[in-house]
């Protein structure tokens, strides 16, 4: 009797430890993480606004809590720089630039600046900044926006505000490795090497047995 009172003791645990780490917030860059962004405008947007590429390199993570600088560059060559501050638990995601990471469509995440939960509205495998990635996305009346899975950073966005629009996409990042042909670099020039070092052996066998004829 013992036993089974145990072991129903055990089942509950791990079924509670389940459930709440499926609910727990999951924060998917860390220190040093950065991507770039081209950017293009129409209407009449803001100076502040009008830029043409921007970098966002992630600073010190604490939990759910974490900073990014994010570098902009205007037409004329100049360049400003801005750090947001991130709280997950608290709703902070920055007009959605970086959300909870390993969200699925029908998940959501909080957003304090709209006082409401955002539910994340499908789910593809899509070639970002050089490499087949599983892209989330989500939108509302002023915007759409498309995030790296595995990270929570945005990809794409594409922002309709009341005299401009902005549209920004990923073009470059050391979150993931460039792919060739669908593999990761490091992979296929692996691969590459073990080919040319099979056929110079080869190559060589082939030599060796002429000669002995």
């Amino acid at each position: 009797m013992k036993k089974k009172f145990v072991a129903i003791l055990i089942a509950l645990g791990i079924l509670m430890s389940a459930t709440f780490t499926k609910g727990a917030i999951e924060v998917g860059v860390e220190k040093g993480d950065w991507i770039e962004y081209t950017v293009t405008t129409s209407g009449t947007p803001p100076d502040a606004h009008h830029i043409i590429w921007a970098r966002m390199e992630i600073l010190d993570v604490n939990g759910t809590v974490f900073s990014a600088n994010i570098t902009s560059e205007f037409p004329n060559g100049t360049f400003a720089s801005a750090v947001r501050h991130f709280n997950f638990e608290e709703g902070q995601v920055q007009a959605w630039i970086i959300i909870p990471a390993n969200l699925s469509p029908g998940d959501s995440f909080y957003d304090v600046s709209i006082g409401r939960n955002v539910t994340i509205e499908g789910q593809e495998e899509k070639s970002v900044a050089g490499a087949v990635r599983t892209i989330t996305h989500a939108s509302n009346a002023q915007k759409y926006k498309e995030w790296d899975k595995i990270t929570g950073v945005y990809t794409f966005t594409r922002d309709s505000l009341e005299s401009y629009s902005v549209n920004a996409t990923a073009i470059a990042t050391n979150m993931w490795s460039p792919q060739i042909f669908g593999l990761d670099q490091t992979v296929f020039f692996g691969i590459v090497i073990a080919i040319v070092v099979v056929v110079i052996v080869a190559l060589a066998v082939l030599l060796l047995a002429r000669r002995k004829k």
